[in-house]
């Protein structure tokens, strides 16, 4: 029989109904008070460590997400590390939780097709976590108002803003793989250790892993200077198989304006350009893109891969 309306239909009611469970659950509340006390360490301390300064600097307020106060790291590193986390919580049972429960067959009863029940579980972590960053965001930016007593600029704004975007598409992307573990394997606690298995490999090991796969597709060659520049290379491409190490690269040009570029550099290409001068955010954004497009290109293919699963699944009463 074809399908009949569009497959999308319900979407918003899914999405909105997950969102309020979220909101509501005891587990999101606990590691969103975790994230929220290591964030105000965070900026605490990058706030004591920038008011310590005399020296004018035209964006004052990216200092507070990139400056860090031992033993604290940056604020930056903090939601690099956390939110992973956040969204495998989110994502883990979102599929297999309704089986366990033996909702699913009644949840797909109702005037609804399997696409609007994936995109809305989806949809409603990732309106979530949205909600969650712009808070920490305005509360970062009310906190350095009222310790530094200086406005954010237009500039520090913008940048703030694309770097609100590329956080969120980072998160989803741990978010796609959450429930698309969640999809393929029928045990909550399973999938979640799954999740947990590719983050630790991928945050705490692919750096260490990375090097040593360079080294073997890439030796360097004593008498060849430029065999060096290779295995560099060939070391970056493989450690950019991390979301961790894309979202790394677009946040130090983003919130650095003076950085013009995430791999070497080379004098020839700096003739012409003023030393320490900052950069446009539209060219910090395009020297970024095409991890911005990694990032987002990883999250469809992850939710793209449950999806099909899904679809594949058979669905009892």
């Amino acid at each position: 029989m074809p399908r009949e309306g569009s497959p999308f239909k319900g979407v918003a009611v899914v999405a909105l109904k997950e969102a309020a469970d979220h909101m509501t659950n005891a587990r999101f509340h606990l590691i969103m008070l975790l994230v929220l006390l290591t964030a105000l360490g965070a900026i605490y301390g990058a706030i004591g460590r920038i008011t310590q300064t005399t020296a004018e600097d035209p964006f004052l307020f990216l200092k507070l997400l990139t400056v860090a106060r031992e033993p604290l790291p940056s604020f930056v590193a903090f939601l690099g590390f956390l939110l992973p986390l956040v969204a495998i919580a989110l994502g883990f049972d979102a599929v297999n939780g309704e089986y366990a429960r033996r909702t699913m067959s009644r949840l797909l009863a109702q005037p609804i097709y399997r696409d609007a029940v994936l995109f809305g579980k989806f949809l409603g972590a990732l309106l979530v976590i949205a909600i969650a960053l712009l808070t920490l965001w305005l509360l970062m930016t009310g906190l350095g108002i009222l310790f530094l007593g200086l406005p954010p600029s237009p500039a520090d704004i913008l940048r703030g803003i694309a770097y609100l975007g590329v956080t969120l598409a980072y998160t989803g992307v741990w978010l796609a793989l959450a429930i698309m573990f969640s999809t393929v394997i029928r045990s909550p606690a399973t999938s979640a250790l799954a999740a947990l298995s590719v983050w630790l490999v991928l945050t705490v090991f692919w750096s260490m892993i990375a090097p040593l796969i360079a080294g073997a597709l890439s030796p360097v060659d004593p008498y060849d200077p430029m065999s060096i520049v290779t295995q560099f290379e060939t070391q970056q491409a493989i450690a950019r198989l991390s979301p961790q190490t894309l979202y790394g690269e677009v946040t130090a040009i983003l919130l650095d304006p003076s950085a013009r570029s995430v791999g070497p550099l080379f004098y020839d290409q700096m003739q012409g350009a003023i030393m320490g001068a900052p950069l446009p955010t539209l060219q910090s954004l395009i020297i970024v893109w095409p991890q911005i497009a990694g990032l987002v290109s990883a999250m469809i293919l992850l939710f793209a891969l449950g999806y099909v699963v899904f679809q594949r699944q058979e669905v009892r009463a």
